[in-house]
């Protein structure tokens, strides 16, 4: 896996998305919104109950983002990893993340936006 500033994009590329949070307490019932640019579309459309780095959730993409439903989040540090294939050369937005608890919701956390540059095949 190779950082994205690292390299030039085209279209076909496929980008992993990697997510990390950290908490200090333990938490329930658990949104994370990824928003992404409009020029990436997932590897996997299928919204399933998945199981990775010890958190168990159901994930689902839209055509904005990618949700993640967590009933249980432990406190520490996890991992969260979807595959984007780049579809579209141009100059992107890359949304922001944002997790909340769906309950308390006062108990949230956002991470910064960015862009994504993509160049023509040739």
């Amino acid at each position: 896996m190779k950082s994205i500033d690292a390299q030039d994009l085209v279209p076909g590329d496929v980008l992993v998305v990697q997510l990390e949070i950290e908490n200090d307490r333990e938490m329930e019932f658990i949104h994370i919104k990824d928003l992404r640019g409009a020029g990436v579309e997932p590897v996997s459309v299928l919204s399933q109950y998945e199981w990775q780095g010890g958190l168990g959730y159901y994930i689902s993409h839209t055509d904005l983002s990618t949700s993640f439903f967590v009933d249980h989040l432990p406190k520490g540090r996890f991992v969260l990893q979807y595959e984007l294939r780049v579809s579209h050369k141009g100059d992107f937005s890359a949304g922001n993340c944002t997790l909340q608890s769906m309950y308390p919701p006062e108990f949230a956390g956002h991470s910064t936006g960015d862009r994504l540059r993509v160049k023509s095949t040739q």
